[in-house]
């Protein structure tokens, strides 16, 4: 029976050290500011926004929050970004996607200054981590890979099978298991032989949006699996992977809910704390 990797625990650990940094900031007259944008009224996106917003408060971070209507034009938007590019109280800027229809989504994440992009979808972020140089990294793939470290399983020489290739997840989170010297291949809708490609890998990381695609019989013995999905069916929430049958073959394996998803604002608190120590050169 596979152990289960504690997002939660794991989340309020790290939470709770980036809390005294934050304390430390403060007490030299610096306070990380993180500008939440969300347009219109998409009832998940509202419940990030307001996780968000919390998890800012707990350790001691300031955010603004700034609900825009769904009719808002691009220019409008744009503007909006521009003004909180110049706000010196504000070190991470986010705006929360799906954007409405009409709003080119890359136009929008390319007006965030790069200093502040702390989700990490900037192209010079992007392009930052192709090349392993310091920039932002996005908040899911680096959650995934601390989970992975806190196993204290090292990846280097694993073979390392993603699941999913968004440039959200998939895409960063290989190129970070890249960097932990690992073998990596990447799968999606197309792969033909998923099922043995799968069977392969020593970490399992599935990212593709399809409840419980992933079934214990692709699972080698003794592999770590990482489950990023949240789907919902019949009123629950249910990741890639099916975890009755994973947990079975696993060695380490991240429940849903309560596994990756905690991490994904931690890891936006951090980069937020870290945009304000690179704007003050600490």
């Amino acid at each position: 029976m596979a152990t289960i990797i504690d997002g939660k625990r794991i989340s309020s650990e790290i939470r709770e050290s980036l809390r005294k940094e934050v304390e430390l900031l403060k007490s030299q007259g610096m306070q990380p500011g993180l500008a939440v944008v969300i347009v219109g009224e998409d009832p998940a996106s509202q419940t990030y926004v307001r996780n968000k917003a919390k998890a800012c408060e707990d350790i001691g971070i300031y955010s603004e929050k700034y609900e825009l209507d769904a009719s808002i034009t691009q220019h409008q938007l744009l503007e909006k970004i521009d003004e909180l590019n110049s706000d010196s109280r504000i070190h991470g800027i986010l705006v929360q996607l799906p954007l409405p229809k009409g709003i080119d989504e890359q136009a929008v994440i390319e007006r965030i200054s790069a200093e502040k992009d702390v989700d990490g979808f900037h192209i010079l972020n992007a392009g930052k981590l192709l090349v392993g140089q310091k920039g932002f990294v996005p908040c899911t793939p680096a959650g995934v890979i601390e989970m992975i470290r806190r196993t204290g399983v090292s990846m280097a020489g694993k073979h390392v099978v993603v699941i999913g290739r968004s440039n959200i997840v998939g895409k960063p989170v290989s190129i970070l298991a890249l960097q932990e010297n690992a073998t990596v291949t990447i799968c999606h809708s197309k792969t033909n032989n998923l099922h043995e490609m799968v069977k392969m890998a020593d970490i399992v990381i599935a990212a593709v949006g399809r409840p419980q695609m992933i079934t214990g019989d692709m699972i080698k013995d003794g592999a770590i699996v990482i489950d990023v999905g949240i789907n919902r069916v019949d009123g629950k929430l249910v990741g890639d992977v099916n975890y009755k049958e994973a947990e079975e073959k696993a060695s380490f394996i991240t429940p849903v809910p309560g596994g990756v998803g905690p991490m994904t604002i931690t890891m936006l608190l951090q980069n937020t704390v870290e945009a304000c120590k690179r704007t003050n050169n600490i």
